[in-house]
């Protein structure tokens, strides 16, 4: 469902190809204990499980709102984590002794990971990082410094883009040659474009229903657009929990038929959406490395995106005009925009989105920018990983 999940699950299968033996360890829901991960048996899969004791609360999210019920780390008291802490140690300890790896390759620069050297310090340690990590250190200043203290003994980090290398090199205090760029990848036998036509005018929005990813700001952009748009629609993938969410999903049944909530969707669901899309419209205040606009342009989606770092550095670059930058309003926190800003902002939202919908059809990005998209798919970014696991080994 996250970004980062999607990412251990397709190195799972790609190292698996490439022959590697491998455990996944990961947290699970209590009503999900045996989850799926890259296509390893159950026996291969170390799950622990959050909802009873010890844990007797939802998983912690790496975001503070997760497209599935949830704990934020922000509100864990001192014995939770202390419970936290001690389940992931033994946990750890129980899944290394049984296996004895060469190495492990861990997600997120944060609590979990600042335990492993801990746990097996004679373990070459592969940390990857999604910038949620650094996220959290702002929200949870209280558990900062221990995550930098721990995770900077990790003996190489995995970064979605430069720029997450220079804040993390930063954050940790960790020379830059122990830092590779792997990128982020998408699934090119899911999201492909083709020549027909993709129907009436739509929009596509992929994410949490959240504030700090823009969505009620794009929806104040989307009411004016349909006054001079009457059919078009707005497809809204994703979900959240809490007060938040909960009114979002309020707002957008009142909007129906317009605005389309699918829920939580497959991979190939998501496809067959964004191939029926128009333009996919991310208007997020925060984002490690977006790839719901790459696979949406490999569906054939024009783009609409904040002018986040990543996007400006990162993809606008590469898609060249098939991607429109809008200016996101000024934050008075890492995600949080000022009250003051968001009337101008959506009216940027609103102008970027009707300039994409009067522009012409994209039909098939593979035939565009092939050699665009390689530098996108899970081949190219396992084998960028793989050339990091056989520097540690």
């Amino acid at each position: 469902m996250t970004g980062s999940g999607i990412t251990l699950d397709s190195t799972v299968r790609h190292a698996a190809v490439a022959g590697y033996d491998q455990r996944a360890v990961v947290g699970v829901p209590l009503d999900d204990p045996q989850p799926e991960v890259g296509g390893l048996s159950a026996g291969r899969i170390y799950p622990l499980i959050f909802g009873w004791q010890p844990l007797d609360f939802a998983v912690p999210g790496m975001s503070d709102i997760m497209p599935y019920p949830s704990t934020r780390f922000s509100a864990l008291d001192e014995d939770q984590l202390s419970i936290y802490r001690r389940a992931w140690s033994g946990h750890l300890r129980a899944a290394i002794d049984e296996f004895k790896p060469d190495l492990v390759h861990a997600h997120h620069v944060w609590l979990m990971s600042s335990l492993l050297k801990d746990v097996a310090p004679d373990v070459r340690l592969l940390v990857h990082c999604h910038a949620t990590g650094m996220r959290q250190m702002e929200l949870c200043p209280h558990l900062a410094e221990s995550v930098r203290r721990g995770c900077s003994r990790a003996d190489a980090f995995a970064v979605l883009h430069r720029g997450h290398a220079e804040e993390l090199e930063h954050c940790l205090g960790v020379a830059s040659d122990r830092i590779h760029v792997v990128g982020a990848g998408y699934r090119e036998d899911l999201f492909f474009g083709t020549e027909s036509d993709p129907g009436p005018p739509a929009l596509l929005y992929v994410g949490k229903y959240s504030a700090a990813k823009g969505l009620p700001w794009l929806l104040d952009a989307f009411e004016r657009i349909t006054q001079r748009r009457p059919g078009v629609k707005l497809h809204v993938v994703g979900g959240g929990s809490g007060s938040e969410a909960e009114s979002l999903q309020i707002r957008m049944n009142l909007m129906t038929p317009s605005v389309v909530q699918h829920g939580l969707l497959s991979q190939p669901e998501l496809a067959e959406i964004a191939r029926r899309s128009t333009v996919c419209v991310l208007p997020s205040f925060f984002e490690g490395l977006p790839l719901v606009l790459v696979e949406a342009l490999a569906c054939g989606c024009r783009l609409v995106a904040t002018d986040l770092s990543v996007v400006s550095e990162e993809l606008a670059p590469r898609f060249g005009d098939l991607l429109i930058s809008v200016a996101p309003p000024r934050l008075e926190a890492i995600d949080r925009p000022r009250e003051e800003d968001l009337p101008a902002f959506v009216d940027r939202l609103e102008d970027a989105i009707d300039r994409s919908l009067d522009a012409p059809p994209v039909g098939d990005p593979m035939a565009i920018m092939p050699e665009v998209l390689a530098q996108f798919t899970w081949d190219a970014v396992f084998r960028r990983i793989e050339s990091v696991w056989e520097s540690l080994l």
